[in-house]
């Protein structure tokens, strides 16, 4: 049977084609990152992995051909990267530089279910590839805050990243393996304490966001360095997430949710993310950025209560709850434009 996901939104058999994880790429320091090269009529990425975009000037990717002179970025995970349009041309990045602020070409810097450490690395590892960068917009938040869920072993200094928990399996398989014994008498190596149990409780929700923000800060204020010596504008702006932005979904979004929490083995969204998902943590969790941005005197902007402001409880925004259909993110790129005064 037909899923009512690709009757109403087609283009995700694509995106789960090109998510399949047995196909994913496995990379020095960044740990994952798109499939390279990949084609279809919805999405395409250059030889690195990065999406192409498309604007006034043709079409761009940090990895692949662009116009010449300076460009603008945009950076983040999934949303950034634009799970959920229908093509190239419909992303953040594309609707900004061919519609709402075309001057100079945007650049698609998103790296899908990346934390804000792998948001960073994504941009040092890269760097060298970029002309002269005037604007960079990090369009971020909910990784953060969904991964500091994740048990107190799996954090370590630079905080948790998705799929960790196969990664550390794996690690702790290979140590097993290359672990002999030690010389003498027959005694053998001294084996690490196990690893605490997974199902330990869950923090309470203000240490989840204090978790959160303190890494999204330590690795913003790395962001604003590296801006400056280019003179590079830095804004920092906290996702729409759909349960953030307003109570009731569109009709549409309300079959594609409950379709997609029946497919989840891990569980309905709200049981799955807890209390973060909730309107009070995000506008919690705004305010706590928005002061750690006010410090580093870096723009802000929660886009969450902005988007509910311009859209009705008709408008059909996303295609799950943290990514956008065209019409998201059309809007989504007009309100940046408007409220970062991008043009």
């Amino acid at each position: 049977m037909k899923l009512r996901r690709y009757a109403l939104t087609p283009q995700m058999e694509q995106y789960d084609d090109f998510d399949d994880r047995g196909e994913t790429r496995y990379l020095p320091y960044l740990m994952y990152y798109h499939r390279s090269g990949y084609r279809s009529e919805v999405l395409n990425t250059d030889r690195l992995g990065f999406r192409v975009g498309h604007g006034a000037r043709g079409h761009a990717s940090v990895a692949g051909e662009r116009p010449p002179g300076p460009v603008k970025l945009l950076v983040g995970s999934s949303t950034a990267f634009g799970i959920g349009a229908t093509t190239d041309a419909a992303t953040l990045s594309s609707r900004l530089w061919s519609r709402y602020a075309p001057s100079t070409p945007w650049l698609n810097f998103g790296g899908r279910s990346y934390s804000s450490a792998q948001e960073l690395l994504l941009f040092v590892l890269h760097q060298h590839l970029l002309p002269p960068v005037e604007e960079i917009v990090i369009l971020s938040g909910f990784n953060n805050l969904a991964l500091a869920r994740l048990p107190e072993h799996q954090q370590g200094e630079h905080g948790a990243f998705f799929f960790c928990g196969d990664y550390h399996a794996q690690m702790d398989a290979l140590q097993t393996r290359h672990r002999k014994a030690k010389p003498g008498f027959g005694r053998r190596a001294q084996r690490r304490s196990p690893a605490p149990p997974d199902d330990a409780p869950v923090p309470p929700t203000p240490e989840l966001i204090g978790r959160s923000v303190e890494l999204t800060v330590r690795h913003l204020e790395t962001w604003r360095k590296l801006a400056s010596v280019t003179g590079a504008r830095l804004s920092y702006v906290l996702q729409p997430l759909a349960t953030w932005v307003r109570q009731e979904p569109a009709p549409q979004e309300a079959v594609l949710f409950k379709e997609l929490d029946k497919m989840s083995r891990l569980g309905i969204f709200e049981d799955l993310f807890g209390d973060i998902v909730t309107p009070e943590t995000g506008r919690a969790y705004a305010e706590a950025l928005r002061t750690a941005c006010e410090k580093q005197d870096v723009p802000f902007l929660d886009l969450n209560p902005v988007l509910a402001e311009a859209t009705t409880p008709e408008d059909w925004l996303y295609v799950d709850r943290a990514h956008c259909t065209d019409h998201g993110y059309d809007t989504v790129a007009r309100l940046l434009t408007d409220c970062l005064d991008l043009r």
